[in-house]
């Protein structure tokens, strides 16, 4: 059997549109609210490497508390990871975890290609 995560917002319709992706592909995942369950630090660090993207790739960088913290001008990796465990809302979505691998469903033909 598969395994398979999801960090999921429902009220983002990209996100929505990945669950239903996987729901029509018959693929049971864990759906996990992330912005009512945050990922840890160490959960965080893992997708980076699995994305391979340095945390600034991750962020949603026009929510307000992006700017609100002024992480444009930060540039420290542990301190832009630790923005995005303290406050979620500024991981992009959806991100899908498969075998070791994942992928950002923007746009959402990156899930399929680590669903293949």
């Amino acid at each position: 059997m598969e395994n398979v995560t999801i960090w999921h917002n429902p009220r983002c319709s990209k996100s929505r549109n990945a669950v239903a992706l996987l729901e029509e592909k018959g693929v049971q995942a864990e759906v996990v609210k992330y912005l009512d369950t945050p990922p840890s630090r160490e959960d965080l660090v893992g997708v980076l490497k699995m994305l391979g993207l340095s945390a600034r790739e991750l962020m949603r960088t026009k929510e307000e508390i992006y700017k609100e913290l002024k992480l444009k001008d930060e540039s420290d990796e542990d301190k832009l990871i630790d923005a995005m465990v303290a406050n979620p809302r500024l991981i992009e979505r959806p991100i899908v975890i498969k075998d070791g691998k994942a992928a950002i469903g923007r746009p959402i033909e990156n899930i399929i290609e680590i669903l293949d």
